[in-house]
């Protein structure tokens, strides 16, 4: 249609008025086309967000493709001596710095900060672009965005009702609902397993052997991006090596960790923590059984024998390998490929056993290719929706429950008499859960708005970023040492401030006390928040103002798992919530299962109401959209571990015993302010 050209053509020209130069980098085209959102230039978002997509692609093409060619040109031969090999490293360094440089400009201009490469990582560009394209009422390519979306948020619940409300709007067919960054191994994996349910063995084949091209291609480029700066958790990076060798064996391990994980990263799906079971064997199980059924038994045998190579000794493929045998009266062999693979995947164990001894980090090998996600004709395969709205069976899906922590108690005493129960963990459907009311009155939840008002900033405690979960919502926040400093500097009063930091101190207090905690509970961050509808965003709104999530775990709905590592604050063990109003739309706390999508209780905030629960995978929950009006509370995290206490409260703790014995007027305050993580 005409209209669409103007949009396409845009952005398209940006790209290439910028590529004919050097490309222009995607953070700041990520960034305008946000502040085009919020200044309702739905055509700004397009034009910047698409670019950016595409430059966000680019950079990542222009790596692999650079690190490949000058690997070629410049290999390690068998006169391996220290100068020959530093003569290489320099030389492809040389290569790739100018290989780069040639297409993308100065690498320096292409350094994203980790919370932009995690917001591609998540695709919340598409989500943005979804609201654009259904403000410029082009429905189809809105749904596309959508779809591109929800496959790595599957637990975004209003995304998939948004999508069934494209399904039924006229002029959006089948083809629109197509996943924009789809992986085309992972793609043709799901289409051949189509096929195989409908008996189209051949036609199975064909796709499963195109899957494993593109698993070898995509392994090729994982490997190639492992090759920029990385992470290696737990390893001192404020320790100063003088030996040149420790230098490079602790980068080569680094690497080298990245590299080995890209087995793990081609089986997971977007959006996912863990990886697809049994990912690579499976496609020589379901060929050799193809096979079979096409009457080809030599492709048979040679698959099942590389299935082998994967779980060796396998009672059921065993047989199978032995009726292939005996059918053609000889032998097999598997494929060599895979058999190179799985050695090179060896080696790398190896290594990293030494390279992360002498980093002095642990290093654990993980269950690569567990056999427990077999074929399985009536439920096995991922679920997605790579067709029409087409919801496939999970395969194998592991019920695994969150364990319960030992000896769980509630119903201690309120310690304040105004305090009311409303609700305890079992009216809430769950557990370690309490609702109460009247934990601070009507005059204090005024006095706390004021304070918010005068102190919170757009995007404190969120990185800067003023819309954190969704952008249909501002979010402003602020610490209790930041108020007492606006207190100390006569901004605000200091009744106030102080009330702030009184008022958590009350909330921890009764959450110590109800849930019977044997040990003390320490302050692991306390953060006044406001969050407000923004005007003009509402319509049709379908979004979460704060996604389901636990507080001390990695959700991961589809696993029905929550995974207790980092960057999960795990030390994290119990949560609050102090609600100051409830004249707003919207806004209700829910809890849900660990699917993230069924509720299993809706709190509706109000002044002086609290919600308290522990922080782990037994209670993920969320925040309904605010649709008018501000939502306004006190969000408190507690640990046990002393440890892992507030420095913020420490210093706040200073301040107040300062105040109260009169000694700090003319010291001034030693402020270290700390964002939310």
């Amino acid at each position: 249609m005409d209209r669409k050209f103007p949009l396409v053509a845009i952005w398209s020209g940006l790209l290439v008025s910028t590529c004919s130069a050097f490309l222009e980098p995607y953070d700041l085209l990520y960034d305008n086309a946000v502040k085009a959102f919020y200044n309702n230039d739905y055509n700004g978002v397009v034009r910047y967000m698409e670019g950016a997509l595409s430059s966000y692609q680019e950079v990542r093409r222009t790596r692999v493709r650079c690190r490949l060619r000058c690997q070629d040109q410049h290999p390690f031969d068998e006169t391996f001596t220290d100068l020959v090999s530093t003569d290489v490293v320099l030389r492809r360094a040389a290569c790739m710095n100018g290989c780069i440089e040639e297409k993308l400009g100065a690498q320096s201009l292409h350094k994203v900060s980790e919370d932009v490469v995690q917001d591609f990582n998540r695709r919340i560009p598409y989500n943005y672009l979804q609201l654009a394209y259904q403000k410029l009422n082009l429905p189809e390519k809105a749904a596309a965005a959508a779809h591109t979306y929800f496959q790595a948020n599957p637990e975004h619940v209003e995304m998939g009702q948004n999508l069934e409300q494209y399904k039924d709007l006229q002029g959006v067919r089948e083809e629109h609902f197509v996943d924009r960054e789809a992986r085309p191994h992972q793609r043709s994996f799901s289409a051949a397993v189509r096929l195989y349910d409908k008996g189209d063995y051949e036609g199975a084949i064909v796709l499963f052997e195109e899957a494993l091209v593109e698993y070898s291609k995509a392994d090729m480029e994982c490997r190639a991006l492992c090759q920029w700066p990385q992470r290696f958790e737990g390893y001192d990076y404020l320790r100063y090596r003088y030996s040149l060798h420790e230098v490079i064996s602790d980068h080569f391990t680094q690497v080298l960790h990245c590299e080995h994980e890209c087995v793990r990263d081609l089986a997971t799906r977007p959006g996912r923590l863990s990886p697809m079971e049994n990912y690579l064997p499976l496609h020589y199980d379901y060929l050799q059984f193809a096979y079979f059924q096409a009457g080809r038994l030599e492709e048979a045998l040679q698959c099942a024998l590389t299935y082998l190579l994967f779980h060796k000794g396998e009672e059921f493929m065993t047989e199978n390998v032995d009726y292939y045998s005996d059918m053609l009266g000889h032998d097999g062999e598997p494929r060599e490929g895979v058999a190179w693979y799985l050695r090179r995947h060896q080696r790398e164990l190896d290594l990293l056993l030494i390279g992360s001894k002498t980093m002095g980090v642990e290093f654990t090998e993980g269950n690569y290719w567990s056999s427990s996600g077999g074929r399985d004709d009536s439920n096995r395969i991922p679920s997605g929706t790579d067709g029409w709205m087409d919801y496939v069976p999970i395969s194998e899906r592991r019920n695994v429950a969150v364990a319960s922590p030992q000896q769980l108690r509630e119903g201690g005493p309120l310690v304040y008499d105004r305090v009311q129960l409303v609700q305890n963990s079992a009216a809430l459907n769950g557990t370690q859960r309490v609702l109460l009311d009247h934990v601070i009155s009507e005059d204090e939840c005024s006095d706390l708005r004021h304070l918010a008002h005068a102190v919170t900033m757009a995007g404190d405690g969120y990185r800067g970023r003023t819309s954190p979960h969704t952008p249909n919502e501002k979010f402003e926040g602020a610490t209790v040492l930041k108020t007492l400093q606006y207190g100390y500097e006569g901004r605000v009063p200091m009744r106030s401030a102080r009330l702030f930091y009184d008022i958590s101190e009350r909330a921890r207090r009764i959450i110590e006390s109800y849930f019977l905690l044997n040990s003390t509970l320490h302050f692991s961050y306390t953060h006044l928040v406001c969050r407000t509808a923004i005007t003009g965003q509402q319509d049709h709104r379908n979004d979460l103002s704060h996604p389901i999530h636990a507080d001390n775990c990695l959700l991961d709905p589809e696993a029905h798992e929550c995974w207790k590592e980092p960057p999960a604050y795990t030390y994290r063990d119990y949560s609050a919530l102090l609600y100051l109003n409830g004249d707003f739309k919207g806004g209700e706390f829910i809890f849900t299962e660990m699917d993230a999508k069924t509720v299993t209780a809706s709190v509706k905030p109000k002044c002086g109401r609290m919600v308290g629960f522990s922080s782990g995978g037994e209670n993920p929950h969320g925040v309904k959209a605010v649709t008018s009006g501000q939502r306004c509370a006190v969000a408190l995290w507690f640990t046990l571990d002393p440890l892992f206490r507030e420095l913020e409260r420490l210093q706040a703790d200073e301040v107040m015993q300062a105040l109260d014995t009169q000694s700090l007027w003319g010291q001034g305050l030693n402020i270290n302010p700390k964002d939310e993580l």
